[in-house]
């Protein structure tokens, strides 16, 4: 592939980027991000924030070594981080999400000004700007389980940026280990990250009239990493049950097809960002022909080799969007993923998409600060999105509108009133929610709760029932066990609370409840065995510790 010599000036005659102070642009950045996410910085945890592991009352007393001993321990740590600060007050965890999205503003607006080259600065602040500002990234910024996202991509431009801007047009062997080093960091926040190579080849294609053999010195570690990148993702993949060859029922060429349709609503969410929604119902393709996969198919196809005609007239527009092809690919190609379509998942990829608004913008005949009005505008968008991401209710009653057939959807909305203490609201909601489609376990559990919560206590005995018939769990049986309790019915109680503690005999809440039950029938010694074993098993159980301290004193 022929360079692009006006592209992307020489590593040797680049400006530094000092001769323009970046470091205000950084200022601004973060003060932009923090006034547009502001409604969200105390939002709750919400959706699988819920399932993060720290967020379960034993990982309090865990070792920093246990945080970090899983998959994505650069992920554990910046969250241990956030635990030692305010342990759940969910603050910190967003105060760091939009500094990391602040940074990552300003790396795109690096990167975007050294490949258009020349003194073509504002570019990169343009770029910046409308990355800092977009409502597309709203859920990878607001959601926490996003921070593998934000954390991610600051490493991944952070090594990035630091190969586009070595001294030299043969990279050194001290920035080849910095593009190392953050390369090993983002893998270990996400695994998508081992796209990077791929970037840095494409770009040296692209740009670098010497061509990839002058940066050995970085290709061949990297390679090594990523093939070993590759088959650690390859396990995971095959163990996974919510991504991966495995899933029983999406296969590799439904999942193919339905993102060939996919890909085009992030390039539209992209360019006309309205209708977002936290959970979209995106229909599956199940062959070429079924829902128009075969027209997403040709038009990717030709885009991809329009771009590749037209690269040496729009050398940032054809790179662009195979940047923007590239880092989607992970998520967006043929790896089977339960949730075929998530916003979250053009985050970085949307650099791509910038690289063309950049050449959109350098050729286009009109006044720079025009632009002001598109990143104005996606501020607003932002700034309203992220009210909703500051109310949980609202945030699934605004997906609920746009996705009204999706039970999981509606089940977000009974669980948010739930949570809130609006509980005959939330039971109605799961009622709601088994109409959409057969109640599964969940659904009959946490209706069963939202009912005892309202007062209607036999009907929410048989639904917890009706939930045993599909698992017996621990929790189930513990609260099958309260009920018949509550009732005074205390053989049956403990006949459920002992088959619970059979189920789970790590399920603290089940020693807590058999205590009540055993101090209401006088037997204190017992009642006194069973609060201390709950406390044992979690300290924080207040109402196991309030109990013990009672029958102690009997």
């Amino acid at each position: 592939m022929k360079k692009n010599k006006n592209s992307q000036a020489s590593p040797q005659t680049a400006a530094d980027p000092k001769s323009f102070p970046w470091w205000m642009a950084a200022f601004g950045a973060i003060v932009v991000a923090f006034a547009i996410y502001s409604p969200s910085l105390s939002g709750q945890f919400v959706y699988d924030d819920l399932n993060l592991p720290f967020l379960n009352d034993r990982y309090a007393r865990l070792p920093f070594s246990a945080w970090i001993a899983g998959v994505r321990p650069m992920l554990m740590a910046s969250y241990w981080v956030n635990f030692q600060i305010g342990g759940l007050d969910t603050t910190s965890y967003h105060v760091f999400n939009v500094l990391f999205h602040a940074l990552n503003a300003v790396l795109v607006g690096l990167a975007v000004r050294k490949l258009a080259g020349g003194n073509e600065a504002w570019l990169g602040l343009l770029a910046g700007a409308l990355f800092v500002a977009h409502p597309l990234n709203t859920e990878a910024v607001s959601y926490v389980a996003s921070r593998s996202e934000n954390l991610t991509v600051l490493l991944f431009l952070g090594a990035f940026v630091a190969f586009l801007y070595r001294r030299s047009r043969e990279i050194d062997w001290g920035t080849a280990a910095v593009v190392l080093v953050l390369f090993g960091m983002a893998c270990l926040s996400k695994e998508y990250a081992v796209t990077l190579p791929v970037l840095l080849l494409l770009t040296d294609l692209y740009f670098n009239e010497a061509g990839p053999k002058s940066n050995w010195r970085v290709y061949a570690p990297v390679a090594l990493g990523a093939l070993a990148g590759v088959y650690f993702v390859w396990g995971v993949l095959t163990k996974s049950t919510t991504a991966g060859f495995g899933l029983k029922d999406l296969s590799a060429s439904d999942y193919f097809f339905t993102q060939c349709r996919a890909i085009w609503v992030y390039v539209l969410k992209f360019f006309v960002p309205v209708g977002l929604n936290v959970d979209y119902d995106f229909a599956i393709s199940r062959s070429l022909m079924d829902h128009g996969a075969v027209i997403g198919l040709v038009a990717l196809v030709a885009v991809s080799g329009a771009a590749f005609w037209f690269r040496k007239e729009f050398p940032l527009a054809s790179y662009g969007w195979f940047v923007f092809l590239l880092l989607l690919a992970p998520t967006s190609s043929f790896v089977p993923i339960a949730d075929v379509l998530v916003e979250r998942r053009a985050y970085l990829p949307s650099f791509g998409l910038l690289l063309i608004v950049a050449e959109i913008a350098r050729r286009v005949p009109v006044q720079r600060l025009a632009w002001v009005v598109p990143v104005a505008v996606f501020a607003v968008l932002t700034f309203g999105r992220n009210q909703l991401w500051a109310d949980p209710i609202a945030l699934w009653k605004d997906a609920a509108e746009k996705s009204p057939k999706k039970w999981r959807v509606q089940f977000q909305v009974a669980d948010a009133l739930y949570r809130n203490g609006d509980c005959a609201q939330a039971a109605a909601a799961f009622e709601q929610t088994s109409k959409l489609d057969k109640p599964d376990y969940r659904v009959l559990i946490n209706w069963a709760h939202a009912l005892d919560c309202s007062g209607q206590a036999e009907p929410a005995l048989a639904k917890a029932q009706e939930a045993l018939q599909l698992e017996q769990t621990g929790q189930a049986y513990a609260f099958v066990g309260m009920q018949h309790a509550k009732a005074k019915r205390y053989d049956e109680a403990l006949t459920a609370l002992n088959q619970a503690i059979a189920k789970d005999p790590n399920f603290d809440p089940a020693y807590a409840y058999r205590g009540n039950v055993y101090a209401l029938q006088g037997d204190m010694e017992r009642a006194a065995a069973d609060y201390k074993r709950a406390v044992e098993l979690n300290p924080s159980n207040d109402m196991a510790a309030r109990g013990l301290a009672r029958a102690n004193r009997r």
